[in-house]
């Protein structure tokens, strides 16, 4: 293989992709950096007046629209399906970026695990397990028709490393490792192998979610929870939304065509550490 063959591996012009969570901090950057690539970009977002204002700079080769929906509303996704190809002529990829937590599903002095209300797990795990599996179910017919495609799931490192009281969401997100290793080979097998369906786990970075946990509002400085994870991240540092961008790329390019079923940290060494 020469350069100018491996380059075009990660030309994305052309290609259609179906994203949910594409208005957050995360997501947005992988917006941008698949529009730069070429890609013509759907987000589902429920808020389209949010959803606007938050992508509205991006530009690039190519096209970036908003679908508005839930990702847990089969028919909101069926009909984002039908504005993708309506305006792209094509599905290529899945991107399930959508998720997050709820605090009372997250144990603190004030609440115990056996006092968590079961609708705040509930939220939890639709948001996170759900919102993964109905899209992957809706975009992944199309694929399984058209014999060829790629999902690529968030999870997280606290699926891989469950932490201390963030119980419902490493729950939920290691149901995403699962479905992701489950739904690869099922798609593969009864389908066709050029189904691909893998997932990044992100280490720490700060997001509208935690951004006040890990550090204080006031001074920025780091809480008690946030050093503790710099000292077990061999890095030394938060991860910087960029920092996904090379696995993603690879993961939804012709560069990763043999590989599917895993889950890839990127975590700055956090779940290779031991703690001595």
């Amino acid at each position: 293989m020469d350069l100018a063959e491996l380059n075009k591996m990660y030309d994305f012009t052309g290609r259609a992709i179906l994203m949910t969570g594409g208005t957050g901090v995360l997501g947005r950057v992988m917006v941008k950096a698949l529009v730069g690539c070429g890609a013509n970009v759907a987000v589902l977002a429920r808020n389209r007046n949010k959803a606007e204002s938050v992508l509205s700079e991006i530009s690039g080769n190519g096209r970036v629209i908003i679908a508005e929906g839930d990702a847990l509303k089969r028919e909101d996704l069926e009909r984002a399906t039908q504005t993708l190809v309506k305006e792209f002529g094509r599905v290529d990829c899945l991107i399930n970026g959508a998720g997050g937590n709820h605090p009372q599903a997250t144990t603190r002095p004030d609440l115990s695990f056996f006092d968590i209300p079961e609708e705040a797990f509930r939220f939890v795990f639709d948001l996170n397990l759900l919102g993964t599996i109905i899209p992957s179910q809706v975009i992944g017919r199309q694929m399984a028709e058209a014999g060829e495609g790629v999902i690529l799931n968030v999870s997280s490192m606290s699926a891989i490393k469950p932490l201390t009281r963030v119980v419902s969401y490493s729950a939920a997100k290691a149901g995403v490792n699962s479905f992701t290793q489950w739904l690869a080979v099922h798609l593969a097998q009864e389908y066709s192998p050029r189904i691909r369906v893998n997932a990044i786990a992100p280490g720490f970075f700060l997001t509208e979610q935690n951004r006040f946990l890990l550090t204080e509002q006031d001074t920025g400085r780091l809480t008690a929870r946030g050093q503790s994870i710099i000292n077990h991240t061999p890095m030394n540092r938060f991860g910087e939304p960029e920092d996904l961008l090379g696995t993603v790329l690879w993961l939804l390019s012709p560069a990763s065509a043999f590989v599917t079923g895993i889950v890839v940290p990127v975590d700055g060494g956090f779940s290779a550490f031991g703690g001595v």
